[in-house]
């Protein structure tokens, strides 16, 4: 089952929170737009860090190869696995983003898609943000001094009392 981790926007001027419409969901696992269209996917979320890591990565990658005279039938699967990297590692990068904007993780999610994940999350907020009528009626509760141990002549495990002959 698909883990999320739930993204809160930093509050815009006048706010105290961020607004729960704006939350981002960020599956964890592997992105199959970000294999196979690594700069669009990477456009597509805003990640201009990401981006720009990957076209710098890219471009020294290639002129490696063509230093080192690879044929074409080497660069195609070097390109693959460059791409399956960006694939397993896009949610990793988007959530490295958002970090960086400051926004904040307010916590994971197990579910099997983005909109239970939602309801999930969103209802167990909710539930947190009630009050406790019951709990906060009750006193206080005082603890006494420990009482003494009295050792006994039972045994327990495999270690005897000290002092008895086993």
């Amino acid at each position: 089952m698909p883990t999320f981790t739930v993204h809160a926007p930093p509050p815009k001027q006048g706010e105290t929170t961020g607004a729960p419409e704006r939350f981002v969901f960020v599956r964890d696992g592997f992105y199959f737009w970000a294999f196979l269209l690594a700069p669009v996917w990477l456009l597509w979320r805003r990640l201009w860090l990401a981006l720009l890591g990957y076209i710098v990565a890219s471009i020294v990658l290639g002129a490696i190869l063509y230093l080192l005279g690879v044929s074409a039938s080497v660069m195609l699967p070097v390109s693959a696995l460059v791409g399956l990297l960006v694939g397993f590692e896009a949610s990793t990068l988007w959530r490295w983003t958002l970090t960086r904007r400051r926004w904040a993780m307010l916590g994971f999610v197990v579910a099997d898609d983005r909109e239970a994940a939602e309801q999930r999350f969103f209802s167990a907020w909710a539930n947190r943000a009630e009050p406790k009528t019951a709990a906060t009626d009750l006193p206080e509760p005082r603890y006494g001094a420990p009482s003494p141990r009295t050792p006994s002549s039972d045994v327990i495990g495999l270690f005897p009392e000290p002092g008895a002959r086993g």
